[in-house]
């Protein structure tokens, strides 16, 4: 060693077993460490020396030091060069984990410095420092770099290796690495040479909060791991500043938790009683994964958890319960709009009632919500994805007047002050407790896990570890979720493939289902089991097998507890005394309008022309409750499946395929059960009289959309019988095509009064896809088009549905199941207003009645008048939230039942008892309100939960559906692309814009820099945000092509497949390229 305290790299001897020696064994034991040991942990914690020996140096007032500053660097560059480091580049404080330098020596501390560090708090950290690590590494590389072999044996151990408790284990190099470590830091420390902790203001990482960046499955423990708790998280801990604020302070003598322990049940109510706690579900941005939010109370701005260990191990969907942060911690809205609120990505909130359809969107790896819709770039997080800013936004004026104008600043240069001005400013804008609420967001900690609503199945890939010299090699797979929400997990190898280990690459793009069992505090990745295999990444079935897998979607098969509650003798047929309990209608001309490959038929129509000019109509609903009784296996397994999953190629039914497609649906020339409501009406559609009642009719004709949609635009043709499906003898075609523009008149003047009323829908784009019959894959796509028909039967289950909601409310007011939709979330409408402001667009947002008014009269009759609706349609959907099933009984304040989109006081759902749930419970409500059915058992605070679930399940399933969209899309792409259309820009950010693609309803973000450009500018051209590209020239000849990109611009995109599996992109297309 020299004398500043380095040691030279040929000073160690080599022995026999090839490990580097110090010649002198105490003061170059730090030597023989390094020499021997060059894993990315115990590198990593040599960096922490170095920046410990950096902080001496620029702290030392020693004489001789500071004669020779060029000396020292010398030697610490060739030190930091021995290691393989780069000089130049070390940061002590920017360096990122992965990247971590090492340093070969340590400079001995002087007394009263070595005394002062030891009496520094090693708990506190520097909030500026970067999150540690690269989100997208390898796990491979990740765990060899962090992960102690002996810690992770243990893992295995839980995994059910066969490794008994106190049987020795030879120990890898990792875990002598730790040992060494652990000796080299006692032996130090005495002589108050070990630089255990450092100066927090002089915001150093200390030797323990070090220790807390490392993975840490706990190697001192020997408690096996549980799987009562089953938690989830996004690949390994990836530390947020938001995260540092909220670790665990180390305790002496023990292993630093990663995580915070959940508090206990009864400290949980009591600090929710008290208002110091908050509850609710939890959002997990499935672009940035370290965002999560859960909805304020105050219903104006979601509460922000930074960071995985802030949301502490708690899964997207979960109920949980947070703890507000200190204010000074708090979310400031950057004054210059870069970073203006951070909110959550989710799905559109559009209720069924409000548009029965979805837009596909794009999918993204994992995805679990929508990917980002950016109204405009004032509304932009940080890119998601290349980490682009928006520095182009104008804050609120009361954060301007924290802002120094141009001439200000001049003003002040002139005086010699501008500098420290503009850094008193900045500091006041960056300092939450200066600022007004309303310019900041609160941030809280995840304390409690409520009800975890995550099923906890992930669909991924497994890879080898890394180290294959260690025992955890041999025991243990990774596995990395597609959904990077969800944490990655060690695998038991006794759960995969035989052939895994020997042959990995066979595996590569092999998709296998995983459940998260545990995760404990002190561990940056979970516990997993292994389900199944699904099969190859980006075909139809492992795909669809992984996405109802992952909603928790209940495909098996019908246990035979529940068959045996369905009618066993077949054919069945109504006993006699049903008969006579019910209103025969069977004779009277009832029919069904349903798509053409519906098989589950649960509505039916009738209109009969009255002597006195009147017209009784009728909506006739399977009766379901008959079959399905309360108490039943058939009951629970409904309840718990709570609605049919609707995919592109299946459905996955809620009953048994014998009731929903034979005994209950109401298929034509076939006597079934039904409940009806009657109404006799004038023409104009408005009400003189209504019935309710059990019913038994014989469908005369099964017609499609298409069919009906022909009657009413051929009011005089006569159809042949080859044009339709077949007819029941007792009513002629004539007769029926009367009734359906009988029941299509009522129904427009129906419609027509419910927008007067102030209701309000959006009508959004909703794909279709034709299938090649043999193999099942997508032969073309189509937008469905959304017509009169449509109109005419969603127009009399509304009605119906009102009527029901009515009646059961009257009878039950504790008890009735309604549905109810609450207004647009306050902050984001408040950013649409601004939004269409800036846009000069004139929308009244005051009533829902008022924006579809607006929506629907301000575009003009040109060719892409639809197109700018559709746009907006979009943006407008953004605000809204879900539609809620809820018990009356529950909710006190009646204001509350109000559905905003429909306008109505009360709704509920009554005509899709096949398919729904919820429908089954408000027919046994309807039943036992007309006295021909019994009272229903439940207590109001059980049909809440019943309630809750079916709102759960019905989130799930729509997610499902649109997944299942995005997938043979993106397969259709793969198979039949590159695919061209129009396409609309509905966003511009600074380096991106959005655009929506007309022809297939996608939305797809397109990248400057993706593009052929030799520049681009984004400007703000009065309110409006701006984009010029500056194409490059296709021959020498000719000057760059420029091209204005703001919303509302009609540009030519292609659609082309990406090399992963089911990838594609939006590329688009030189001006002068265009149709």
């Amino acid at each position: 060693m020299d004398q500043l305290g380095y040691v030279k790299g040929a000073s160690a001897q080599v022995t026999k077993d090839g490990l580097s020696k110090p010649a002198l064994p105490q003061k170059n034991a730090y030597a023989r460490l390094v020499q021997k040991h060059h894993s990315g942990r115990f590198r990593s914690y040599l960096n922490h020396i170095a920046q410990k020996i950096q902080l001496e140096e620029s702290s030392l007032n020693d004489s001789s030091l500071a004669k020779e500053p060029s000396v020292k660097r010398g030697m610490m560059r060739d030190a930091l060069a021995r290691n393989g480091l780069n000089a130049h580049s070390y940061s002590p404080i920017k360096t990122s984990q992965l990247e971590q330098p090492a340093l070969v020596g340590f400079e001995k501390l002087k007394e009263d410095k070595s005394q002062d560090f030891a009496n520094r708090r090693p708990h506190e950290r520097d909030p500026r420092i970067g999150p540690e690590g690269n989100l997208e590494v390898e796990e491979d590389f990740y765990v060899k770099q962090h992960e102690p072999a002996t810690d992770l044996l243990k893992v295995s151990d839980a995994l059910g290796a066969r490794v008994t408790q106190g049987t020795s284990l030879q120990k890898s190099s990792g875990s002598e690495e730790k040992d060494e470590e652990e000796v080299w830091k006692h032996k130090h420390k005495k002589r108050n040479k070990c630089p255990a902790n450092l100066d927090r203001a002089d915001e150093y990482l200390t030797d323990e909060q070090f220790s807390m960046d490392l993975p840490a499955a706990n190697a001192r423990k020997t408690s096996h791991l549980s799987s009562g708790q089953i938690q989830g998280e996004s690949h390994a801990a990836v530390y947020t500043s938001g995260d540092r604020k909220n670790r665990n302070k180390p305790t002496r003598g023990r292993k630093k938790n990663i995580f915070e322990a959940y508090m206990s049940k009864e400290d949980v109510a009591a600090g929710l009683k008290r208002g110091e706690l908050i509850q609710g579900p939890l959002r997990i941005n499935p672009k940035k994964y370290h965002e999560a939010f859960i909805p304020s109370p105050d219903g104006i701005r979601d509460i922000f958890i930074d960071g995985v260990v802030a949301r502490n191990r708690a899964l997207n969907g979960d109920i949980v319960v947070v703890k507000m942060l200190p204010k000074e911690q708090w979310k400031v809205i950057k004054p210059d709009g870069s970073d203006k609120e951070t909110e959550a990505t989710h799905e559109l909130d559009v209720p069924e009632e409000l548009s029965g359809t979805c837009l596909p969107r794009e999918p993204v790896k994992g995805d679990a919500d929508r990917p980002d819709v950016i109204i405009e770039a004032q509304f932009d997080d940080n890119d998601a994805e290349n980490g682009q800013e928006n520095s182009q936004n104008v804050l609120a004026d009361d954060i301007k007047k924290l802002s120094m104008d141009t001439s200000e600043k001049e003003r002040d240069a002139e005086r010699g002050c501008a500098r420290g001005a503009k850094q008193d400013d900045v500091s006041k804008v960056n300092n939450p407790r200066l600022l007004q609420e309303k310019f900041l967001q609160r941030t809280a900690k995840v304390v409690c896990i409520l009800e975890k609503k995550h099923s906890r199945a992930t669909t991924g890939f497994i890879k080898l570890l890394a180290d294959k010299s260690s025992e955890l090699f041999k025991k243990c797979a990774m596995f990395s979720p597609m959904d990077h929400r969800v944490p990655r997990a060690y695998v038991s190898l006794a759960d995969c493939p035989p052939d895994f280990v020997s042959r990995p690459e066979d595996y590569s793009s092999t998709l296998f289902i995983c459940r998260i069992v545990d995760w404990r505090e002190d561990s940056n990745f979970a516990i997993g089991q292994m389900a199944k295999s699904l099969g190859q990444a980006g075909e139809i079935e492992p795909e669809t097998e992984g996405i109802l897998t992952e909603y928790g979607v209940d495909f098996s098969d019908f246990s035979q507890d529940v068959l045996e509650c369905l009618p066993q003798s077949l054919p069945w047929v109504i006993p006699p005394t049903e008969l006579a309990s019910r209103r025969d209608l069977r004779k009277e001309c009832i029919f069904t309008i349903d798509p053409s490959t519906a098989r589950d038929l649960d509505d039916a129509l009738s209109c009969k022309q009255l002597p006195d000019g009147n017209l009784e109509v009728g909506v006739h609903i399977a009766d379901v409750s008959y079959f399905v009784l309360e108490g039943t296996a058939l009951d629970q397994v409904a309840s718990g499946r709570a609605t049919s999953v609707y995919l592109v190629q299946k459905v996955i039914p809620m009953l048994p395929r014998l009731l929903c497609e034979e005994l209950c649906s109401l298929n034509p020339m076939k006597d079934r059960l039904t409940f009806s409501v009657m109404w006799k009406m004038t023409p104009e559609g408005k009400i003189l009289d209504e019935w309710f009642g059990r019913t038994v009719i014989c469908s005369c004709i099964k017609l499609s959309y298409d069919h009906a949609q022909s009657m009413i635009e051929n009011p005089s043709k006569v159809f042949g019988p080859e044009e339709l499906p077949p007819v029941s003898p007792q009513h002629p075609v004539d007769e029926i095509h009367q009734a359906v523009l009988n029941l299509h008149r009522i129904a427009r003047h129906l419609r027509k009064q419910r927008f007067i009323d102030g209701a309000l829908r959006l009508d959004q784009l909703k794909l279709s896809f034709t299938l090649d019959k043999e193999s099942g894959m997508p032969q073309g796509c189509y937008i469905y088009q959304y017509r009169d028909s449509n109109k005419l039967v969603e127009e009399f289950m509304l009605l119906a549905n009102m009527a029901v909601a009515h009646q059961i409310y009257r009878s039950f007011p504790q008890q009735a199941l309604l549905r109810r939709h609450p207004p647009p979330q306050t902050k984001m409408l408040n950013d649409l207003m601004e939004f269409c402001d800036q846009m000069g667009l004139e929308i009244d947002f005051s009533s829902a009645g008022a924006l579809h008014k607006s929506l629907n009269e301000m575009f003009g009759a040109d060719s892409y008048a639809e197109a700018r609706k559709e746009v907006l349609t979009n943006m407008f959907s953004r605000p809204m939230q879900m539609a809620l099933y809820f018990c009356a009984g529950v909710l006190e304040d009646e204001t509350l039942f109000r559905h905003y989109a429909l306008n109505v006081p009360l709704y509920t759902h009554f005509t899709s008892p096949i398919r729904r749930f919820a429908d089954i419970l408000v027919h046994r409500l309807l039943s036992a309100s007309l006295g021909s059915g019994r009272l229903i058992r439940m207590r109001k605070e059980a049909i809440q939960k019943q309630a809750d679930h079916c709102n759960d399940r019905k989130m799930a399933s729509k997610r499902v559906q649109e997944l299942s969209a995005d997938l043979f899309f993106a397969i259709f792409v793969r198979e039949c692309g590159p695919l061209e259309s129009e396409a609309m820009v509905m966003g511009v950010l600074n380096k991106a814009f959005d655009v929506l693609v007309l022809r297939f309803g996608v939305q797809k973000r397109i990248y400057c820099n993706a593009l052929p450009l030799t520049g681009f500018r984004f400007e703000k051209v009065g309110k409006k945000p701006e984009l010029t590209l500056l194409w490059e020239p296709e021959t020498p000849e000719q000057e760059a092509a420029p091209q204005v990109i703001t919303i509302f611009t009609l540009v030519e995109v292609v659609l082309t497949s990406d090399s992963g599996p089911l990838k594609y992109s939006a590329v688009l297309k030189r001006p002068g390229q265009e149709k």
